[in-house]
């Protein structure tokens, strides 16, 4: 187990003692994770900040990779993500668990079938109770804690709790707000049924409307992305406090079609409404192992074996991160999927990657 917080370390050592007879070896510096030969696998459930760079590092050092969502901060870190995996010839699974249920996996087959006719738009909804984070002083490190490693990528600043162990999902030096939290596994759902990929217009807008705290990133978000050519659109939207249920879906996806529409509910069920009456189709509701998907995946050395490959860590965490860039920026903007920048807007570019602190550099060429 790896933790730079040797507190929680430890902590968690003691659960897994407790519950299966015997203690782990612990470390608080991942770098030796990835030294060591005699590991072969990691699982990666880190700050947003270090998943593309602990992932390239895993892979570099001959690991297979289990990363949670979303699977890069930027945009760039996904390119490179998808680059290191295929030149190390390594398994990495990203953490949406929605691509191992049944249900979902079944869903999404009814819609490439027809089953709501043509599928035109898909919405993603994250309607969460988020309260405010609140304000609290910058202070001495714990001596628990190796800042150092924590801040990784991120530029060097003072220690505050308004950033660890959860609330960095609000700062941009972290975090990608709550649309590249639990909207990633919405992104990927409107990706994955939709069938298509990076989208050419994006539309942002949203903000601070509720608390005067630190949250830098909004609270309520609202987005669009435009795929002119294949004639289809994706909406998404966060709510960060009391809301509505739209047909009774809180926290997942809604797809539109000539025919109907289906409802995807949390992480494993579907249900489809036909026709001007709303007249029930078909629906399900079944779960899936995502992580038993991976180490299948490990042991059989095909990636086809994965539910959620790399690519679907760079484009479900890159669909979030040009909404947000939308949003900062404030306009709309246009964008090339080939070459995944947007044509002459350099200020719109500088947003695809960030500026690194060594030695926690993602490199150019990994």
């Amino acid at each position: 187990m790896c933790d730079p917080d040797g507190s929680v370390l430890s902590e968690r050592a003691a659960d897994f003692e407790s519950r299966y007879g015997r203690r782990p070896r612990t470390q608080q510096d991942l770098r030796r994770i990835f030294d060591d030969k005699e590991i072969d696998a990691v699982s990666i459930a880190t700050p947003n900040h270090w998943h593309a760079l602990a992932t390239i590092w895993a892979c570099q050092a001959g690991k297979d990779v289990y990363v949670e969502k979303p699977g890069s901060h930027n945009v760039f870190e996904g390119r490179k993500m998808v680059e290191a995996a295929r030149k190390y010839n390594r398994i990495v699974q990203h953490g949406v668990q929605l691509r191992s249920s049944e249900a979902i996996q079944e869903a999404v087959e009814l819609l490439r079938k027809g089953v709501i006719g043509n599928v035109y738009m898909a919405r993603g909804l994250v309607y969460r109770w988020r309260p405010s984070i609140g304000h609290k002083p910058d202070e001495p490190t714990p001596s628990s804690l190796n800042w150092d490693i924590w801040q990784g990528p991120a530029q060097e600043r003072a220690f505050t709790r308004r950033l660890v162990h959860y609330n960095w999902h609000w700062h941009w030096d972290y975090g990608n707000g709550d649309v590249g939290n639990q909207g990633i596994h919405e992104t990927d759902m409107c990706l994955w049924g939709l069938g298509v990929g990076l989208p050419k217009r994006i539309t942002a807008m949203g903000g601070k409307f509720l608390f005067d705290d630190d949250k830098e990133t909004p609270e309520v978000l609202s987005a669009t992305y435009h795929y002119p050519e294949q004639k289809k659109i994706i909406e998404f939207e966060v709510r960060p406090w009391c809301t509505n249920r739209e047909d009774g879906v809180e926290v997942g996806n809604i797809f539109y079609g000539s025919e109907g529409f289906m409802l995807i509910k949390g992480y494993e069920t579907f249900e489809v409404y036909l026709g001007e009456h709303r007249h029930p189709g078909p629906r399900r509701k079944a779960g899936g192992d995502h992580f038993a998907n991976f180490i299948a995946a490990v042991r059989s050395r095909k990636t086809s074996d994965l539910n959620a490959p790399v690519e679907t860590a760079h484009l479900a965490s890159g669909l979030a991160h040009l909404g947000n860039i939308s949003y900062r920026l404030g306009r709309q903007l246009t964008f090339d999927p080939e070459t995944e920048t947007f044509p002459g807007d350099e200020e719109a570019n500088r947003m695809l990657t960030r500026r690194y602190r060594a030695p926690y550099t993602v490199p150019e060429n990994v």
